[in-house]
């Protein structure tokens, strides 16, 4: 991998990791279009430390408090009933099924489910998704001629059930194409969440997979010795740069604007995908050398 690959692979993990579009879809696409090898799951696992470093900045003074409740709650009975003490339950219950998943089909997330055309498919359908939750949750803010507008739940009203629903939504985005907010943002406003309650919950979660995945992908990597390690550091570097401004962003964004954009964006890449695809222009297994 060149230095200008790293560059401009960084700058898209970092530009697309928040978004409901899927970061390594894109990764998959920037390849495969530029007639690259493709960057391959561990370069995508390894960069995605970075804008995961980046969350754990921004939300530092959230992470900070449920961290330090969750550890005086193991020894304070008192503290169990803290909203902090009980998010950080929340977290790792909800990090069990991508967990389990991820090493279950570590194989196919490494090859069959990096082929373009399933990577298409995703694109569109979690598309769609995305679109009707963000109609539900307008529909409640909003209301209408002949109903009232509904509240939405807040993270304080988030319980062991809807922790497992999100982290299952989060699973999904093994396969290219997901996106493991945009999956999981659409599986809160579908039962119920505000945007920002949904967005943030999402944020939070992904920490402990991206960082446990990006950990062994780095052992993984410092044993086969097949990770171009220069390019590597500074692609996550620039991800980690780029992923902090998006993420600020996208939270301010989420607040007061609809996800159809992102919506339009996934249903016409998707469907232009499977027709080039299609055509021929296109391999579903571009950019798949041995890098």
């Amino acid at each position: 991998m060149s230095w200008f690959e790293s560059f401009i692979l960084g700058l898209v993990q970092g530009l697309t990791e928040f978004l409901p579009i899927s970061s390594s879809a894109h990764l998959r696409l920037t390849a495969a279009f530029a007639g690259w090898e493709d960057p391959g799951a561990a370069f995508t696992a390894i960069t995605q430390i970075g804008t995961e470093s980046a969350v754990i900045i921004y939300f530092r003074k959230d992470i900070g408090r449920i961290i330090s409740s969750w550890f005086r709650s193991l020894f304070d009975k008192t503290m169990r009933s803290d909203h902090d003490a009980q998010m950080g339950w929340l977290v790792i219950v909800g990090s069990i099924p991508i967990g389990v998943l991820g090493v279950t089909l570590k194989d196919q997330i490494e090859g069959p489910f990096r082929d373009l055309r399933l990577t298409a498919t995703t694109l569109i359908v979690m598309g769609i998704v995305l679109g009707v939750a963000d109609r539900l949750a307008a529909r409640d803010e909003l209301g209408g001629r002949h109903r009232a507008a509904r509240e939405r739940k807040t993270l304080a009203e988030l319980g062991v059930r809807d922790g497992l629903i999100y982290g299952v939504c989060q699973a999904m985005a093994l396969i290219p194409g997901v996106s493991r907010s945009g999956a999981t943002i659409s599986g809160g406003l579908l039962m119920g969440y505000t945007r920002e309650a949904a967005a943030r919950y999402s944020f939070l979660l992904a920490i402990p997979a991206v960082v446990a995945s990006g950990g062994l992908e780095l052992k993984d990597a410092a044993e086969s010795g097949h990770v171009s390690w220069g390019p590597t550091i500074f692609a996550t570097i620039i991800a980690f740069v780029v992923g902090y401004v998006v993420i600020a962003w996208f939270m301010k964004f989420i607040s007061t604007k609809s996800f159809m954009p992102f919506v339009i964006y996934r249903i016409v890449l998707g469907v232009a995908l499977l027709v080039l695809v299609a055509m021929g222009v296109l391999s579903p297994h571009a950019g798949e050398s041995a890098g």
